[in-house]
């Protein structure tokens, strides 16, 4: 076997060559430059995710809360937990519906709304992209995404 025999077998498996880890590297330096405004609010990144479907949509079961941003009931409910701790949402679990947890804003969580205004501004530029390459970049993740959950819909 030569080393070009040896570089070609493998090199499906470069880290440069991965379409992934450009995506996974941009997403965590994004989660990471949201962390100083989220302290404002004492919120983590999933935990403003949370909120703002929570101040977009109301209440809402935790069910569709996660399938509105991706994660399970795993990941879920530890954050959820916290959010009720510090004042932010109620979870509420309807005596006829045991298997389903409601949850909705409290008056805090609803206040907090008018501080979360700042994030968006904060974070404004993290992303080095022109506006028209912003917009184009979240058209192409929304569809991927789309595309995704049909297919894992079709796998069940």
């Amino acid at each position: 076997m030569t080393i070009e025999t040896i570089t070609d077998k493998y090199c499906s498996i470069r880290l440069d060559d991965q379409f992934c880890f450009p995506l996974y590297a941009c997403a965590k330096e994004v989660v990471r430059q949201y962390r100083k405004p989220l302290e404002k609010l004492s919120l983590t990144y999933t935990q403003y995710l949370v909120m703002m479907v929570l101040w977009e949509h109301g209440g809402m079961t935790e069910g569709e809360l996660g399938k509105r941003i991706h994660l399970n009931s795993g990941t879920l409910a530890p954050l959820l937990k916290r959010l009720e701790k510090q004042g932010y949402i109620n979870r509420i679990r309807p005596e006829n519906q045991e298997n389903k947890l409601f949850l909705s804003l409290t008056e805090q969580g609803d206040a907090l709304r008018y501080k979360a205004t700042d994030v968006p501004k904060e974070m404004d530029g993290c992303i080095p992209l022109s506006d028209d390459e912003l917009i184009v970049l979240k058209n192409l993740l929304d569809k991927a995404l789309v595309r995704m959950d049909h297919k894992a819909q079709e796998e069940l």
